[in-house]
């Protein structure tokens, strides 16, 4: 009987006492249902382990099981009242619940969503996350459930002493979500000139597509692509041409510099690509051409609704 009960300790108590990071490689391969195997195991026996516990809540979470994720995130809040991040955890899962349920039912979760975001807020005067939350937030709450642009604002306020970069972010995104344009590109411009990363050009950029400018936003992918190099970008360029009939031989060419050059860490699948393609040579009016993409795309995913509907009207031309 000691053989067995030792025998059961013995992979619990070294779990433990290792970093996880086991459980952060089946995260990282989107092992989810495996991590959440382990950690449920593990929290079993270790009911007071805050690291084991965050871990399941993060398993849950990636999976989208919002009530599992937040009785597990509750918890460590208990177990550490004063800790930012678990507050900040808790409320994440609460908003996402809340928008996966219906408006009527979500009104009764978010006074505990404002709530723990606030709490995570006041206990760490740095935390960027909670901000950024905090400002996502209060602008797309309607004003009668507290709702806020000048609250919102307050908080970009905060993120722009903590980091001009995202402030400037939080502001261009008050300001787009307001439907003040100019607003918005004046601090997305802003940010690209502190920041200058993938994320502050790709904001700009989807501004301007969302404007309907995309001379603008082609103009600043390119930018993204002279300092970044990233062949994602490729793709992003196309697509924009594909949309809007716009520097179709441009589009063209970068669009096959990704499928060239794919790996599955640029995001976007292939098959997106030859799609983007199959959208070039119809606009170019080369039937054939964007008949054998559009093939192609669905020799790849034979399901891919996009791309059948796209046949369908190719077809018809």
């Amino acid at each position: 009987m000691k053989k067995i009960i030792l025998f059961l300790l013995f992979p619990i108590v070294a779990f433990g006492q290792t970093d996880f990071d086991r459980v952060q490689t089946l995260f990282n391969k989107k092992q989810y249902k495996k991590a959440e195997a382990l950690m449920k195991a593990y929290v079993l026996n270790n009911t007071a382990d805050k690291k084991g516990i965050e871990l399941l809540g993060d398993a849950y979470g990636y999976q989208e099981k919002w009530d599992e994720a937040i009785e597990q995130y509750k918890k460590l809040t208990q177990l550490d009242a004063k800790n930012a991040n678990y507050h900040y955890k808790y409320g994440g899962a609460l908003g996402m619940k809340a928008l996966s349920i219906s408006k009527l039912r979500a009104l009764g979760i978010i006074g505990d969503v404002k709530k723990a975001f606030l709490k995570a807020a006041e206990l760490d005067p740095n935390h960027i996350d909670t901000r950024w939350a905090l400002v996502e937030l209060y602008m797309s709450l309607p004003g009668i459930v507290g709702g806020s642009k000048k609250k919102s604002l307050k908080y970009a306020n905060e993120l722009e002493v903590l980091s001009k970069v995202d402030g400037y972010l939080a502001k261009g995104y008050i300001y787009e979500y307001d439907d003040e344009p100019e607003l918005a590109e004046n601090y997305y411009k802003k940010a690209v000139a502190v920041g200058g990363s993938v994320t502050c050009f790709e904001k700009l950029a989807n501004l301007y597509e969302s404007q309907n400018k995309p001379q603008k936003a082609i103009e600043t992918i390119e930018a993204s692509q002279k300092k970044h190099n990233r062949n994602a970008l490729h793709y992003q360029l196309g697509k924009v041409s594909a949309d809007y009939n716009i520097q179709l031989n441009k589009g063209e060419q970068c669009l096959l510099k990704y499928i060239k050059n794919y790996t599955a860490a640029d995001g976007v699948p292939k098959e997106w690509a030859y799609y983007r393609l199959a959208q070039i040579y119809k606009h170019k009016n080369n039937k054939e051409k964007a008949l054998s993409y559009i093939d192609k795309a669905l020799t790849i995913r034979a399901d891919f609704k996009q791309a059948l509907k796209e046949k369908a009207a190719i077809s018809r031309k």
